[in-house]
């Protein structure tokens, strides 16, 4: 005898038995190899699927339940411990496959670098045609830090590289070097402070164009998101995130796959950070996978 694992805590609640049949993919990255101030996001995965457990349903936010979606919940990718290169490709590999398989990868991190090898895997298949929305408190432009290329304050000036700056959208921003915001202004589209304003001006000029949306938990105000590594006063409300959620849901934004990372749930005892990340992330389902 097994009780139903959908409502253990060891997946992501109402989460589908069949991979074949779902049309989402959630998968979790425990990485945390390069953070540049406090470690623990390694765990953010395993404990946003944990604390799932008290979330309803049904969202009155978009009028749907998660019993109308199948996604599966591949758990973490067994990432070689205190290893970068090993485990960017082995996010990359996992990630392709998905993609490959024509299901919506939904990642948990984990720091902000695992996004990079996801953005590798999502430009092959949509080229030239993809957009990045980077919801941060952080610019992430560094070519490298202390030296080294490979760091959580990197995968967006690597996506810039990949793509195209004009491609790549940054929200909510309000920490960085001076020389990464001004390149910012010649190369990329960069919002200071704000999300929901600025993305209800550049989704409708978009189009039907793919979407990839990346969320470091940092995005929101320590207030109501203190369990991350780097936190940063002057962030915008949980409520201001959740509407841009909709906002783009309801607006028909394209979005063909997206991450939730940086939850670090050993420096938030409340809970707080893993439950509003737990909440996001079920929104994200029922806003996006089709």
């Amino acid at each position: 005898m097994r009780f139903d694992e959908a409502y253990s805590g060891n997946v992501f609640i109402r989460s589908h038995a069949n991979y074949e049949e779902s049309q989402a993919v959630i998968y979790g990255m425990p990485m945390d190899w390069t953070v540049s101030f406090r470690p623990g996001s390694r765990f953010g995965p395993a404990r946003i699927r944990e604390v799932s457990i008290g979330l309803e349903e049904y969202s009155p936010y978009l009028d749907r339940l998660l019993e109308d979606v199948k996604y599966f919940d591949a758990g973490d990718i067994p990432l070689p411990f205190g290893n970068v290169e090993g485990s960017l490709d082995a996010i990359r590999e996992f990630v392709g496959k998905v993609l490959a398989d024509g299901k919506m990868p939904i990642g948990l991190g984990g720091e902000h670098l695992v996004s990079w090898p996801v953005f590798q895997a999502v430009y092959e298949k949509y080229k030239s045609d993809l957009v990045i929305f980077h919801f941060d408190a952080h610019t992430d432009l560094r070519d490298h830090y202390e030296g080294y290329p490979y760091s959580h304050s990197t995968p967006i000036k690597k996506a810039c590289d990949l793509m195209g700056g004009k491609n790549v959208y940054s929200f909510g921003i309000r920490s960085g070097m001076k020389e990464e915001f001004e390149w910012a202004k010649e190369n990329m589209h960069l919002y200071k402070y704000d999300v929901l304003e600025p993305v209800k001006q550049v989704l409708p000029t978009l189009g039907n164009r793919p979407i990839y949306l990346t969320i470091d938990i940092d995005v929101l105000d320590p207030a109501h998101a203190p369990g991350t590594g780097t936190t940063e006063a002057g962030g915008i409300t949980s409520r201001e995130l959740l509407d841009t959620i909709h906002y783009m849901a309801k607006n028909g934004a394209n979005v063909i796959g997206c991450d939730l990372v940086e939850v670090a749930p050993v420096y938030d005892h409340s809970e707080m950070t893993q439950i509003v990340a737990s909440k996001i992330l079920r929104e994200l389902i029922l806003g996006f996978v089709k």
